[in-house]
């Protein structure tokens, strides 16, 4: 302490400085450590700091939630995992490799069908999940058709004519693709849920072609198919050379991937007349093939 005091004037002056110096850069280090520290934020808390969340209503009065997570603006808004885009779920947060996980499970023919179910997608942290968990809607289509089925209390011991309709007997059938759910609640093993499902799936496929599609429908009872006939060919056709891609995935046959790559192959090779010219893609097996053409125009 004497050798310091002991220097020239000038000399404790620039001494002083340096010390000073050396204090303003560690605090600036201890800063903004703490500071880094504090900014990253689990996926759960930043939902819910209303500093950086931002609620917006959209055209269709749909509201939204935006956030911003550093690198990238999260939103928050309904959606439906069986038939969300891949611009919809980037929004959302997931990254391009869920994406293409969710697109891979869908087109081979898999559905969500809960919401715990989608939990189970590779690399979704707890944190992201219980931040979309409140968000997703499982459209009733695709919910078991179980579900739909309404129980008999033990205690009803009388019959009404409009709860149980009379059922077909050995040699009786109904028309499949005109039937309405009224007539398929009278085939053996059909109630309310199942006839429900066989009209939405109609719907969806634009009629069937063979009475097996019907095993198509998750859980749906063997026992029933011999009392359906397929009166005629499917009512509704794809337009292969006109409609788009978002209009093609639509069809339970099609998907994302087969609808793209008839699109991409109607860009290169023009207008396709016959679907065997798609029989060179991976995505059109001989089998697929034959199910599609009951269903495309050209």
């Amino acid at each position: 302490m004497k050798r310091f005091f002991y220097i020239t004037h000038s000399d404790r002056r620039v001494v002083t400085a340096l010390l000073l110096l050396l204090v303003i850069i560690a605090g600036i280090v201890i800063y903004v450590g703490t500071d880094g520290r504090e900014a990253v934020a689990t996926d759960s808390q930043a939902v819910t700091d209303t500093t950086r969340a931002v609620y917006k209503k959209t055209r269709d009065g749909r509201q939204i939630i935006i956030y911003d997570e550093g690198r990238r603006t999260v939103e928050l808004f309904p959606f439906d995992p069986n038939t969300a885009d891949s611009t919809q779920l980037l929004r959302l947060g997931l990254s391009k490799w869920q994406v293409r996980s969710i697109y891979r499970y869908r087109n081979a023919g898999g559905i969500y069908r809960s919401k715990e179910q989608f939990a189970s997608l590779r690399g979704l942290t707890i944190g992201r999940y219980r931040l979309l968990e409140p968000y997703i809607r499982i459209s009733e289509d695709y919910r078991p058709a179980h579900e739909s089925v309404a129980s008999v209390p033990k205690d009803e011991f009388y019959r009404d004519t409009l709860r149980y309709p009379l059922k077909l007997k050995e040699g009786q059938y109904v028309a499949l693709n005109t039937a309405d759910t009224t007539q398929l609640k009278r085939i053996p093993g059909i109630g309310s849920g199942f006839a429900g499902a066989i009209v939405r799936y109609r719907e969806r496929l634009g009629g069937f072609y063979s009475v097996s599609q019907l095993q198509e429908i998750e859980g749906f009872p063997e026992v029933a198919i011999k009392f359906f006939r397929t009166d005629s060919e499917p009512t509704r056709r794809m337009n292969v050379n006109e409609l788009p891609l978002s209009k093609l995935r639509r069809h339970p046959y099609m998907g994302f991937y087969r609808a793209k790559t008839i699109v991409e192959h109607r860009r290169i090779h023009g207008k396709i007349k016959s679907l065997s010219e798609l029989g060179m893609y991976a995505d059109f097996p001989q089998e697929v093939i034959a199910m599609l053409s009951h269903y495309v125009e050209y």
